[in-house]
C-alpha cells in the first residue's frame, strides 16, 4: 500500500510551486531531505521561499543551504510569533500558522528579533507560551532589539523575556538600536560590567508595593491569563507587584511606579508550578553591536567599558558623526580596559569617526585588537583637532596584532599616510578592505599597493571598492604574485578606464589572477563589457585558476558578448563548478541570445540572474557609448 507521505522525489519535483514550497518549509520533511543520503539538496526550496519573501536579488544573496534555510525560517518565524502578514504567510496559512510550526522554527533558528511594542505576542510567552519561551532560551544566541519603552508597564512582559533569554539561556550577542542611556544601562546592567548606572540603580530601588494577594491565585486571574485575553493581564504569580486599580503608570517624581527589576520580574512571572528558585544569575554579553549610538549611548559604553572583561566584539554606529572629544573619551576608556590585562575585546567597529587620524588613537588605546572596521566623514562643523599635533609625537611602531581591517572613507581626499602606517605594523593582517578612498590631484593608490607588497605577506582576502585602480596595473600584478589570495575583489575601480589597449591590460590581469589559492573573484562595476570574453582564459592552459566564485555584477555585458564568453568557457571548463553572478547586466537587450548564452553557461556554473531593465544603468551605458 502507497504512503500518504509524498517522496522526497516527490517533496523537490514539485519545489517550484506553491504546494511543493510548503511542503520543503516544514522541518520534518527537510530534516528528511537532508538525511536521506541520496544526494539530494534543499538549497532550491528554501531560495525559492525566499524569492517570494524578499524578492529573488536579495534571495540569491544567501549562499549556503543553511544560511537559507535560517534566513526563512527567522522571517517566518518572526511573522507568525507577531501576527505580521505577507503574501507568504497569507498563501501558507494553514501550515504555518499553529504551535507546531513555532516550535520547529524556534529549534532552527539562533536569532531572534523582539519587537517591544507588540505587547500580545511577548505577553504571551509569560503564560500559555512559557513552552515556546523555554525552546528559545536554549537555541537563541543573538537578540536584537529596539526601544524598550521602560516608563510603559507593558514593558515589564519584554524585560522577563529579555531576562530569560540574556540570564537564563544561552544568548550572548546582544543587536540594538537604541539612542537611549537608560534603556542601554538596563541591557548592559549585571551582564558583563561592574558599572551601575546610578538613574537606574534608583529605579530598581523604587519602594514597589509587593504582596501576596490572593486574587493572583483566583480563578478568575487564572482563567483570563491563560486565554491570554488582554496585555495588561499580570500571569499567576508568587507576589502581586502592583493593583489592577492603579491607572497611572509613573510616580510622584516621574518614576515608574512598577518594578523594572529583572529578579523581581523573573519571580513575578515565573509559572506558578514551577520549582521556586533563589536570585537568579545574571548572563554575560560577549557581542555587542549599537546600530544607532548617539552621545549618550557612548557615554554609557565609556563608562562601562573599564570592566566590561567578557566583551569580545564592539560595534558601534551612529547615523550622524560622532564628536571628536566623545570618540576621545571613548579611547579613553578603551585604554582602562587594555591596561587592566583582563580584556577580552579583539574585535571593534566604529562609525561614523570625524577624521582619520582617529584610527591611529584606537589602535594605540587597544593594541590587542585582531578586527577593526572604521568608518570615516569630514564633519563640515565643529572645532577639529589634528591628533598628530604637526608631527611632534613620536610615531608609534610598535606591532599590531590586527589580522583584518575594514576602512571606508566618505570624504573628498585622503592622505595615504594615515593607513599606510598601520598597514606596516600589521604582519599578520589576513583580510583587509578598503572603500571611497580619493587622494589628492597627481596621486596614485601605488604607494598604497606598494606597501602591501612589502609589510603584509600574510593576506588572504583583499577587497577594493570605489578606488581609481587604473593607473595602477604593474603595481597590482606585483601584489598578486607575491602573495597566496583566497578572495580578492576589485569592485568599481575603473580598472579599464583610460587603457590604451584594455584588452591587454586585462589579458595581463588574468595571467596574475591564476594563482592556485584563489578561489572568489569579483569584478563588479568595472564596465568590462566585451573584454569579458577575455575571463574565459582564467581556465585555459596547465596553469588554470581554481575559482568557484567570479562575480560579474554591473558590467554592461551584452548578449552577444556572454554568449562568445560562454563558447569559450565551454572549450576550457573550470576544473570546479562555478558559481557566476550575472546580475545588473542588460540581458533585455536581446533576450534570445542573452538565453542561448545562459543554456550554455548551465554546464559548467551555477549561474545568479535577475530580471533587468536597461534604463537601471542608463550612465553604465553611457560611459560605455
Amino acid at each position: 500500500m502507497r504512503s500518504s507521505q509524498p517522496s522526497i522525489r516527490e517533496i523537490v519535483s514539485h519545489s517550484g510551486h506553491a504546494a511543493g514550497r510548503c511542503r520543503i518549509l516544514s522541518l520534518a520533511w527537510t530534516q528528511k531531505l537532508e538525511m536521506s543520503g541520496q544526494g539530494l539538496s534543499t538549497y532550491s526550496g528554501w531560495v525559492e521561499i525566499l524569492r517570494d519573501l524578499v524578492g529573488l536579488s536579495h534571495a540569491l544573496d544567501f549562499r549556503t543551504e543553511a544560511e537559507a534555510k535560517h534566513e526563512v525560517m527567522l522571517r517566518l518565524f518572526t511573522s507568525v510569533f507577531y501576527g505580521l502578514s505577507n503574501n507568504y504567510v497569507l498563501k501558507n496559512s494553514t501550515n504555518l500558522k499553529s504551535n507546531s510550526f513555532l516550535s520547529s522554527a524556534a529549534k532552527s533558528i539562533h536569532h531572534f528579533i523582539l519587537i517591544p511594542c507588540m505587547h500580545q505576542a511577548l505577553q504571551a510567552l509569560t503564560t500559555n507560551q512559557q513552552p515556546l519561551l523555554v525552546l528559545l532560551e536554549k537555541h537563541i544566541r543573538t537578540i536584537q532589539v529596539s526601544h524598550l519603552l521602560l516608563t510603559v508597564r507593558k514593558t515589564q512582559a519584554v524585560l522577563y523575556v529579555l531576562h530569560r533569554l540574556l540570564d537564563h539561556g544561552i544568548t550572548t550577542n546582544l543587536v540594538v538600536s537604541i539612542d537611549s542611556a537608560l534603556d542601554l544601562a538596563w541591557l548592559l546592567h549585571g551582564r558583563g560590567s561592574q558599572y551601575v548606572n546610578m538613574e537606574l540603580k534608583k529605579l530598581f530601588s523604587f519602594p514597589h508595593v509587593l504582596q501576596t494577594s490572593p486574587a493572583s491565585s483566583s480563578p478568575d486571574v487564572e482563567s483570563t491569563a491563560s486565554g491570554n485575553q488582554s496585555d495588561d493581564v499580570i500571569p499567576c504569580k508568587r507576589v502581586k507587584l502592583y493593583s489592577e486599580s492603579v491607572e497611572k503608570e509613573e510616580g510622584p517624581f516621574g518614576v515608574p511606579n512598577f518594578t523594572l527589576d529583572p529578579q523581581i520580574l523573573c519571580h513575578t512571572f515565573s509559572p506558578c508550578d514551577g520549582p521556586s528558585a533563589g536570585a537568579c544569575t545574571f548572563g554575560q554579553i560577549t557581542h555587542l553591536e549599537i546600530r544607532t549610538c548617539g552621545p549618550d549611548s557612548l557615554k554609557v559604553l565609556s563608562f562601562s567599558l573599564p570592566t566590561f572583561f567578557c566583551l569580545q566584539s564592539l560595534s558601534l554606529h551612529s547615523k550622524s558623526i560622532f564628536r571628536e572629544l566623545d570618540v576621545l573619551e571613548f579611547a579613553g576608556a578603551l585604554q582602562q580596559l587594555s591596561d587592566s590585562g583582563c580584556s577580552s575585546l579583539i574585535q571593534l567597529s566604529l562609525g561614523l569617526l570625524p577624521h582619520v587620524g582617529l584610527m591611529k588613537t584606537l589602535l594605540n588605546a587597544s593594541p590587542r585588537l585582531t578586527s577593526l572596521c572604521v568608518e570615516f566623514q569630514t564633519a563640515i562643523w565643529g572645532l577639529q583637532f589634528n591628533l598628530d599635533h604637526a608631527g611632534t609625537a613620536e610615531p608609534n611602531t610598535s606591532e599590531l596584532l590586527l589580522e583584518k581591517l575594514t576602512v571606508k572613507i566618505i570624504q573628498l581626499q585622503t592622505d595615504l599616510h594615515f593607513l599606510t602606517s598601520v598597514l606596516r605594523r600589521s604582519p599578520h593582517l589576513a583580510s583587509l578592505h578598503i572603500a571611497g578612498m580619493r587622494l589628492p590631484t597627481g596621486c596614485s593608490q601605488s604607494q598604497l599597493l606598494s606597501t602591501l607588497s612589502e609589510s603584509n605577506h600574510s593576506l588572504k582576502a583583499l577587497t577594493f571598492e570605489d578606488i581609481k585602480l587604473c593607473d595602477c596595473l604593474p603595481d597590482i600584478l606585483k601584489l598578486l604574485r607575491g602573495c597566496m589570495l583566497e578572495e580578492l575583489s576589485f569592485n568599481d575601480c575603473r580598472l579599464l578606464e583610460r587603457c590604451i589597449n584594455p584588452e591587454k591590460s586585462l589579458v595581463e590581469l588574468v595571467a596574475a589572477l591564476k594563482m592556485p589559492s584563489l578561489h572568489s573573484l569579483s569584478l563588479a562595476q568595472n564596465r568590462l563589457a566585451k573584454n569579458v570574453c577575455v575571463l574565459a582564459e582564467l581556465f585555459s592552459d596547465q596553469s588554470q585558476s581554481s575559482l568557484k566564485q567570479l562575480d560579474l555584477r554591473s558590467n554592461f555585458i551584452q548578449p552577444a558578448d556572454l554568449l562568445e564568453f560562454a563558447k569559450r568557457l565551454m572549450i576550457h571548463p573550470p576544473p570546479h563548478r562555478l558559481t557566476l553572478d550575472l546580475r545588473k547586466n542588460p540581458g533585455d537587450r536581446d533576450p534570445e541570445t542573452w538565453n542561448m548564452a545562459l543554456k550554455r553557461l548551465q554546464s559548467s556554473s551555477i549561474l545568479l540572474v535577475e530580471g533587468w531593465k536597461s534604463t537601471d544603468t542608463m550612465v553604465d551605458h553611457i560611459s560605455n557609448m
